[in-house]
């Protein structure tokens, strides 16, 4: 079986983590945690880094640092992961979608000034599979509006929005460093800002809102969301070599693209004139031609030993958000219809050519039995 992912994992990250284990420093603070957090600041343009646990909490603890109104409204994408939404509603705050960009597959920007009402506070775009959102609108919108932009970069890790790096275009920022993703911890995140308020509340959240010089009395509820210094040591190296992890990402996406091009029914990713997509994840989308879903040429890939995912199911076709009230009777045509028929190849860091030519193989030979 090709696997969807794999990652890369090199002799540094080896080095680095065993003199963790020599120091003793395996919890929650060490060196590696402050330099992992510096570098890839610096490395986004960004001036604070807070490493968490995971890109779902850089997420939730990333949107109350805005200190919204219960009820206040946070303009978001429909096509992403629900951790998106959730963030909102975990801080008591209401998500409005908008629907997907055809080709790109993020939020499309056109309909996000409609959406602004009164109680609009802060909009959030995710740049999806590894390329970036059109930014220069939503930032346009939101100066004139007084809103915050909460950029999730989770699966842009090096991707660059007119020259400038993805997670270093809004007030705030988040990753994910999962191990699927370009740079790994395993599990684990981070949020990136300039502004010091909105850091130093980031890092009052994630350990508990300890109080400097009075460790165990609390005004303010947080959370236990530490990155260790082990998990910080592997994404310190990783991040030493991203330029070669973006550059191998970067040739199976053009690969893939030079093999797939000229099979009718499949539309493939683009890399837009003001991007720099880093192909986090390759994604087809099926035409309706081909007379499948993505759930059964993922079965039929399966079958020849090529493992896929299938692409998000958008926000408003969530039961558990249906359930809360949110999105009801609401319409997304283009990510209902990616949902249905998109899903993403083979895409790890350590997929051979020969692997990359099988899946083709095996995507032509489930398209030419279907026409035949």
């Amino acid at each position: 079986m090709i696997p969807v992912n794999e990652p890369s994992l090199g002799e540094k990250e080896f080095e680095y983590v065993n003199d963790c284990l020599k120091s003793g420093w395996i919890s929650s603070a060490g060196k590696y945690i402050e330099a992992f957090e510096e570098q890839w600041a610096a490395y986004c343009g960004m001036k604070h880094g807070i490493a968490v646990s995971n890109g779902t909490v850089a997420l939730q603890v990333a949107m109350a640092c805005f200190d919204l109104a219960p009820g206040d409204e946070v303009i978001m994408p429909t096509f992403t992961i629900i951790s998106c939404g959730q963030a909102i509603t975990y801080n008591g705050y209401c998500p409005v979608l908008v629907d997907a960009e055809p080709r790109t597959w993020t939020m499309d920007v056109s309909q996000i000034e409609r959406k602004i009402t009164k109680k609009t506070k802060a909009i959030m775009p995710v740049h999806i599979y590894g390329h970036p959102c059109d930014m220069d609108p939503i930032l346009d919108l939101a100066k004139k509006y007084n809103l915050v932009v909460l950029e999730d970069a989770a699966e842009t890790h090096g991707a660059e929005y007119k020259g400038k790096k993805c997670g270093g275009l809004g007030d705030i920022s988040c990753f994910s460093f999962y191990a699927n993703k370009i740079i790994t911890t395993g599990e684990g995140g981070m949020i990136l800002a300039n502004n010091d308020d909105y850091a130093k509340k980031a890092r009052s959240i994630r350990n508990l809102c300890f109080k400097p010089g009075k460790r165990f009395y609390h005004t303010e509820l947080g959370n236990n969301f530490r990155l260790t210094n082990l998990q910080a040591a592997i994404g310190l190296a990783q991040l030493e070599r991203i330029d070669d992890l973006i550059e191998k990402k970067r040739w199976m996406g053009k690969a893939y693209t030079e093999r797939l091009k000229n099979i009718s029914g499949l539309t493939l990713p683009v890399e837009e004139s003001w991007a720099k997509n880093v192909y986090w994840m390759y994604g087809i989308v099926l035409d309706e031609s081909v007379g499948l879903d993505a759930v059964e040429f993922a079965k039929r890939l399966h079958a020849q030993g090529v493992e896929t995912r299938p692409f998000f199911l958008g926000m408003h076709e969530q039961p558990a958000l249906h359930a809360m009230g949110l999105f009801q009777n609401e319409h997304y045509p283009v990510s209902e219809r990616i949902a249905k028929n998109g899903l993403y190849l083979p895409s790890g860091l350590t997929l051979t050519e020969d692997q990359m030519d099988r899946v083709v193989f095996a995507v032509k030979q489930i398209i030419r039995e279907i026409k035949h």
